[in-house]
């Protein structure tokens, strides 16, 4: 067996169960959900369309490439979206899923030989450090600093951790906080990979759900406005599961340094994780169409303006950047006020401790706060909304 198994930690939605169990939620609320950021929003018609009228790609073995045309939909999209000029055949793949890849890539770039470090922001995705666990580095977590918009606070990391580094997973917009960032703090990431040969992979599946008039700076845009246009040591994930609502599609891609590019799809090769020519076919449709995404935006931006002022009233929240998530910081435990939340009103949302590591100094920066995933209609999220108010107006 394999003794790095033995170091990955619960994932956050099996200790949010071990947290319920034994409570019975109070009988005169119907269940609802803000704890689990799997989009509700209906599915794209012309996606399912696309999806069933490709099933005689079924009787075909799919090539780990990508079919051409949806590598084209990739370029295309990285074009209109970012500006930029992307090669289809050397500096993109299609993935199946952002999550799948964001593991899959660390075991493509670690050496375990030599002592390896990857870098995380805290709080974060649990998939970052279980592919650093399993690819044998040691993950080391970044805190993130609440008066400066939950920025990353890069300029903690030691330097002798630096010198380490193999990875490093930068999520912007940020999950759970929303944030996004700015190119000046690429600058510095680029600087840093520069020094130390670090490579980054930029998690970017939110980058299609944001409240203001400018979309969030990618890191291949951020990298071609800085002179960097051969996106050395930068590889970015993207999806369309947030984007159009598909995430049982389990459809994404990855683009960036050549380099990177052609040592994944050697590992992807072999690993057997082409993606089927049916969703191939559904997703190239989904990525060539900008109608739906709008729209989808738009649902989510008129949710969070009705949504967001109400759990303002009672909890230090604001409107994030980004993303479908509020970061609310809560008084008193944060693990205490879900499980009281749950029992009294069957309104689930995730510790916010549960999505950190304690950091050097000792503190989880997760702790005193929660993550409410706003995925479900607008109607459920308002009373979900008004039953936490009336939560915390008792609670006080």
């Amino acid at each position: 067996m394999n003794p790095m198994l033995s170091r990955l930690q619960p994932y956050p939605f099996e200790r949010l169960r071990q947290l319920f169990v034994g409570i019975t939620p109070n009988a005169d609320y119907r269940p609802i959900s803000l704890g689990i950021g799997e989009p509700k929003h209906p599915t794209p018609e012309f996606i399912k369309h696309a999806l069933t009228s490709s099933l005689d790609g079924l009787a075909q073995y799919p090539g780990t490439a990508g079919e051409p045309k949806l590598r084209d939909a990739f370029r295309k999209w990285q074009m209109t979206r970012y500006g930029l000029v992307v090669d289809t055949n050397t500096q993109m793949l299609p993935v199946n899923g952002s999550r799948e890849a964001l593991f899959a890539f660390a075991q493509t770039v670690i050496d375990p030989s030599q002592n390896p470090v990857v870098v995380c922001p805290n709080p974060f995705y649990q998939i970052y450090e279980g592919a650093a666990l399993l690819a044998g580095a040691q993950p080391y977590f970044a805190p993130v600093d609440p008066k400066r918009n939950f920025a990353v606070d890069w300029d903690s990391v030691p330097l002798d951790i630096w010198a380490r580094t193999q990875l490093i997973y930068v999520c912007s917009p940020g999950n759970p906080t929303g944030a996004v960032m700015p190119l000046e703090e690429w600058k510095k990431l680029f600087a840093l990979s520069d020094r130390f040969g670090f490579v980054i992979a930029s998690d970017e599946c939110y980058s299609e759900i944001y409240f203001r008039d400018e979309p969030p700076l990618g890191g291949m845009q951020a990298a071609s406005k800085l002179g960097r246009s051969d996106f050395r040591r930068l590889v970015s994930f993207t999806s369309l599961s947030k984007r159009s609502n598909v995430p049982g599609l389990r459809s994404g891609f990855v683009a960036g340094d050549s380099a990177y590019i052609k040592q994944f799809l050697l590992y992807r090769t072999y690993h057997g994780s082409a993606m089927s020519p049916v969703v191939q076919r559904a997703s190239a449709a989904a990525w060539e169409d900008e109608k739906h995404v709008v729209e989808n935006r738009d649902m989510y931006r008129k949710k969070f303006a009705e949504v967001t002022p109400l759990l303002a009233s009672v909890l230090d929240v604001q409107l994030p950047d980004a993303g479908f998530y509020l970061w609310a910081g809560v008084k008193g435990s944060d693990v205490d006020f879900a499980r009281e939340l749950y029992a009294q009103y069957n309104v689930t949302v995730l510790p916010g401790s549960y999505l950190a590591r304690d950091g050097s100094a000792g503190a989880n920066p997760g702790a005193g706060r929660i993550r409410m995933a706003l995925v479900a209609e607008t109607a459920e999220c308002l009373e979900a909304a008004q039953r936490i108010v009336q939560f915390v107006k008792n609670r006080s």
